[in-house]
Protein backbone atom coordinates (compact mmCIF):
# COMPACT_ATOMS: atom_id res chain seq x y z
CA UNK A 1 0.00 0.00 0.00
CA UNK A 2 1.49 3.48 -1.39
CA UNK A 3 1.14 6.71 0.00
CA UNK A 4 0.11 9.04 -2.49
CA UNK A 5 1.65 12.69 -3.32
CA UNK A 6 -0.86 14.37 -1.25
CA UNK A 7 -0.36 12.35 1.16
CA UNK A 8 3.26 12.65 1.25
CA UNK A 9 3.45 16.12 0.96
CA UNK A 10 1.10 16.00 4.35
CA UNK A 11 3.77 14.06 5.97
CA UNK A 12 6.48 15.97 5.37
CA UNK A 13 4.27 19.01 6.60
CA UNK A 14 4.09 17.13 9.97
CA UNK A 15 7.06 16.11 10.18
CA UNK A 16 8.31 19.67 9.78
CA UNK A 17 5.81 20.95 12.47
CA UNK A 18 7.21 18.36 14.29
CA UNK A 19 10.93 19.08 13.86
CA UNK A 20 10.02 22.40 14.73
CA UNK A 21 8.49 22.58 17.64
CA UNK A 22 11.26 19.59 18.81
CA UNK A 23 14.24 22.21 18.55
CA UNK A 24 12.21 25.04 20.03
CA UNK A 25 12.27 22.98 23.11
CA UNK A 26 15.59 22.13 23.49
CA UNK A 27 16.54 25.67 22.37
CA UNK A 28 14.78 26.56 25.85
CA UNK A 29 16.17 23.18 27.82
CA UNK A 30 19.57 24.38 26.47
CA UNK A 31 19.31 28.08 27.10
CA UNK A 32 17.28 28.30 30.49
CA UNK A 33 16.61 31.97 31.67
CA UNK A 34 19.21 33.09 33.93
CA UNK A 35 17.44 33.72 37.71
CA UNK A 36 18.45 37.60 38.27
CA UNK A 37 21.63 38.44 40.09
CA UNK A 38 23.23 42.07 40.94
CA UNK A 39 21.38 45.16 40.82
CA UNK A 40 18.22 45.38 38.46
CA UNK A 41 16.85 48.76 36.76
CA UNK A 42 13.07 48.94 37.52
CA UNK A 43 12.44 50.77 34.56
CA UNK A 44 13.60 49.05 30.96
CA UNK A 45 16.71 51.18 29.52
CA UNK A 46 15.67 54.11 27.45
CA UNK A 47 12.17 53.82 28.25
CA UNK A 48 9.83 56.78 27.69
CA UNK A 49 7.59 57.20 30.45
CA UNK A 50 4.11 58.42 29.25
CA UNK A 51 1.97 57.81 32.75
CA UNK A 52 2.71 57.20 35.91
CA UNK A 53 0.11 56.32 38.43
CA UNK A 54 -0.36 55.84 42.43
CA UNK A 55 -4.02 55.07 44.05
CA UNK A 56 -5.20 58.69 43.86
CA UNK A 57 -2.53 60.56 41.70
CA UNK A 58 -1.78 60.13 38.30
CA UNK A 59 1.57 62.06 36.51
CA UNK A 60 1.08 62.42 33.00
CA UNK A 61 3.47 63.73 30.31
CA UNK A 62 2.09 66.65 28.59
CA UNK A 63 4.79 67.07 25.63
CA UNK A 64 7.91 67.97 27.26
CA UNK A 65 6.56 68.82 30.67
CA UNK A 66 4.68 66.81 33.13
CA UNK A 67 1.22 67.39 35.13
CA UNK A 68 -0.41 65.59 38.18
CA UNK A 69 -4.10 64.91 38.67
CA UNK A 70 -4.69 65.07 42.38
CA UNK A 71 -4.43 66.70 45.38
CA UNK A 72 -0.08 66.45 46.12
CA UNK A 73 1.24 69.82 45.14
CA UNK A 74 4.26 69.55 42.92
CA UNK A 75 6.34 71.47 40.28
CA UNK A 76 7.03 70.14 37.33
CA UNK A 77 10.73 69.53 38.05
CA UNK A 78 10.03 67.75 40.94
CA UNK A 79 7.27 65.41 38.91
CA UNK A 80 10.39 65.43 36.46
CA UNK A 81 13.07 64.25 39.61
CA UNK A 82 10.27 61.68 40.26
CA UNK A 83 10.11 59.85 37.02
CA UNK A 84 13.93 59.91 36.49
CA UNK A 85 14.39 58.43 39.96
CA UNK A 86 12.12 55.22 38.74
CA UNK A 87 13.80 54.96 35.03
CA UNK A 88 17.40 55.15 36.99
CA UNK A 89 17.17 53.40 40.07
CA UNK A 90 18.77 49.99 40.28
CA UNK A 91 17.86 47.59 43.79
CA UNK A 92 19.17 44.14 44.52
CA UNK A 93 16.83 41.18 43.81
CA UNK A 94 15.83 39.17 47.17
CA UNK A 95 14.30 35.80 47.55
CA UNK A 96 11.19 36.95 49.50
CA UNK A 97 7.44 36.30 49.05
CA UNK A 98 4.81 38.07 50.74
CA UNK A 99 1.43 37.77 50.81
CA UNK A 100 -0.26 39.73 47.71
CA UNK A 101 -2.87 41.08 50.58
CA UNK A 102 0.39 42.79 52.30
CA UNK A 103 1.02 45.51 49.89
CA UNK A 104 1.18 48.65 51.07
CA UNK A 105 0.59 50.51 47.63
CA UNK A 106 1.34 50.13 43.68
CA UNK A 107 2.62 51.82 41.19
CA UNK A 108 2.28 51.33 37.26
CA UNK A 109 3.92 52.90 34.46
CA UNK A 110 2.97 53.67 30.96
CA UNK A 111 5.27 52.92 28.45
CA UNK A 112 5.26 54.05 24.88
CA UNK A 113 5.57 51.13 22.69
CA UNK A 114 3.96 49.06 25.56
CA UNK A 115 0.67 47.55 25.27
CA UNK A 116 -0.17 46.98 28.66
CA UNK A 117 1.60 48.92 31.92
CA UNK A 118 4.42 47.77 34.27
CA UNK A 119 3.19 47.35 37.63
CA UNK A 120 5.39 47.65 41.18
CA UNK A 121 3.98 46.76 44.67
CA UNK A 122 5.54 47.93 47.54
CA UNK A 123 5.54 46.36 50.51
CA UNK A 124 6.69 46.88 54.75
CA UNK A 125 7.72 43.44 56.55
CA UNK A 126 10.15 42.80 59.26
CA UNK A 127 11.64 46.33 59.14
CA UNK A 128 12.08 46.07 55.52
CA UNK A 129 10.89 47.47 52.15
CA UNK A 130 10.54 45.55 49.68
CA UNK A 131 8.96 46.09 45.85
CA UNK A 132 7.57 43.71 43.52
CA UNK A 133 8.12 43.48 39.60
CA UNK A 134 5.19 41.90 38.76
CA UNK A 135 6.53 41.52 34.79
CA UNK A 136 9.52 39.85 35.89
CA UNK A 137 8.53 38.35 39.29
CA UNK A 138 11.27 39.85 41.04
CA UNK A 139 11.36 40.69 44.85
CA UNK A 140 13.10 43.78 45.04
CA UNK A 141 14.67 45.14 48.17
CA UNK A 142 14.29 48.86 49.51
CA UNK A 143 15.65 51.09 52.43
CA UNK A 144 12.85 53.11 53.85
CA UNK A 145 14.40 56.49 51.97
CA UNK A 146 14.10 54.76 48.51
CA UNK A 147 10.81 53.85 49.27
CA UNK A 148 9.68 57.52 50.75
CA UNK A 149 11.25 58.81 47.37
CA UNK A 150 9.73 56.58 44.72
CA UNK A 151 6.47 56.73 46.54
CA UNK A 152 6.78 60.51 47.25
CA UNK A 153 2.70 61.80 46.25
CA UNK A 154 2.11 59.03 49.46
CA UNK A 155 2.38 59.12 52.96
CA UNK A 156 4.26 55.71 53.93
CA UNK A 157 3.41 54.18 57.47
CA UNK A 158 5.24 51.44 58.86
CA UNK A 159 2.13 49.05 59.41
Amino acid sequence: MGLTRKAWNNVVIFSMLLMIFFLNGIHHKLNPEEEAVGPQRLLPEQSFVLTLAFPGYKIERIGTSWRIDGSWQASAEQLQALVNLWQTLELEVTNTSLSADKALSVARFWLAAEELPLSYQLYYDNQQYYLFDKQQQHWLLLSAEQAKQLFEPLSLTNS
